[in-house]
């Protein structure tokens, strides 16, 4: 028993419990920085789950081709504005694996609508890792390997549905993400390289360089903004691809946005300038563009990351805004703007529901955006309780 009950092992200081939570408090505010806010940001549930969906959304943009059935343009005559259809296990109380019951086409000559009835006595097993329409693997490798696909080549699949022209819209909804989950990072780089640049010269070195920045940024900011993306899209030729349309539509967006960011960094500059550390570079001899570098900008980068997360749904919105209304881009790119376009009218989405079903990634995404935003506003300064 000595062995547990030996000196070197055993402090016959009574126990302090305020003391040993001094201590663990202390170690705390010692960790490293990133510790901290991520020890905050795991309280944040909404935060944490819409962080890891918009990290799932945009790691599988490359591979889109291969989760999507159809390519974002295949078409099928005989099949506009199918329902869509439910995958099944079981068939009359048989496991079949995942199928489809095929749906039969019938013109009615009275509505002139197409009238769909699934053959409930047929069904029909989906394929896995099947061949399929070509794509190309993040827009540089060729492949037609696809996590699913119809039972036949005859016989379609449209899980959610199809648009006017035949189209499946659960394959346009994903390759539509591409676009208009990209379209933010775009804008949003386009705003804050002009913002953090004005705002960190007006902010840092005041005088008439202020003066004429702020004015700049009073002019922009009181031009609505909504006629202004509209007259800007309307500019661009309608004969430009839509690679071309795509990118100057990010610009257009980002070169309305940075007006609000620079005034926020102006705004902050104008208080650290005169921090002691900030004199103390400056005497050391470092340059402008230093301070402002590693002293200036670090103190305001937990802002400037909430701002970020915020601004993209902004961005993702301006571009469905703008293809909604046929100035931003257009077919035959797909985005979910575009394919909204299709659903302008209200009488047509009272027949077919299921061409609205494009505003509902538009909805779960901004609100991921704005959840995540949430809880990095209130992770990116631990201290503060």
């Amino acid at each position: 028993m000595s062995q547990y009950t030996d000196d070197r092992f055993v402090d016959d200081a009574p126990y302090d419990a305020e003391a040993a939570l001094q201590q663990l408090e202390r170690k705390d505010l010692d960790a490293p920085n990133w510790i901290l806010v991520w020890r905050k940001f795991k309280t944040h549930r909404l935060g944490l789950l819409s962080g890891v969906f918009l990290l799932f959304c945009y790691l599988i943009l490359p591979f889109i081709g291969f989760v999507a059935p159809y390519g974002p343009n295949d078409r099928n005559s005989e099949h506009l504005y199918s329902p869509p259809q439910n995958v099944k296990l079981f068939h009359e109380g048989q496991f079949l694996g995942p199928f489809i019951y095929p749906m039969t086409s019938e013109a009615n000559l009275e509505t002139f609508q197409w009238e769909f009835s699934p053959d409930l006595e047929n069904p029909q097993k989906l394929r896995f890792f099947c061949e399929g329409a070509p794509y190309k693997v993040a827009g540089l490798i060729p492949a037609d390997t696809h996590l699913f696909c119809p039972p036949e080549t005859e016989i379609p699949f449209f899980l959610w549905g199809s648009d006017r022209l035949g189209r499946d819209i659960f394959s346009r909804i994903l390759y539509g993400a591409q676009l208009s989950l990209t379209v933010g990072l775009i804008g949003i780089t386009v705003s804050f390289v002009l913002g953090i640049f004005f705002g960190a010269v007006a902010g840092y070195f005041g005088g008439a360089i202020d003066w004429v920045i702020n004015r700049v940024i009073e002019v922009l900011r009181s031009l609505p903004e909504l006629p202004l993306w509209l007259a800007l899209s309307a500019a661009v030729p309608s004969n430009w691809s839509p690679v071309a349309v795509f990118f100057v539509i990010s610009i257009i967006l980002g070169l309305l946005d940075w007006p609000g960011l620079a005034r926020s960094v102006r705004a902050k500059f104008l208080s650290l300038r005169e921090e002691e550390y900030v004199r103390a570079a400056e005497m050391m001899g470092a340059s402008s563009g230093r301070v402002i570098r590693k002293h200036l900008l670090p103190n305001f980068m937990s802002h400037l990351i909430a701002s970020a997360t915020l601004s993209i749904p902004a961005m993702i919105l301006g571009e469905t805004a703008l293809s909604f209304l046929g100035l931003g881009l257009r077919a035959p790119a797909v985005s979910w703007g575009v394919m909204l376009n299709d659903a302008q009218n209200l009488a047509n989405i009272e027949i077919y529901w299921w061409t609205a079903i494009p505003m509902l990634p538009i909805v779960i995404v901004v609100l991921a955006f704005n959840f995540l935003g949430d809880g990095l506003r209130d992770s990116l300064d631990p201290y503060q309780q």
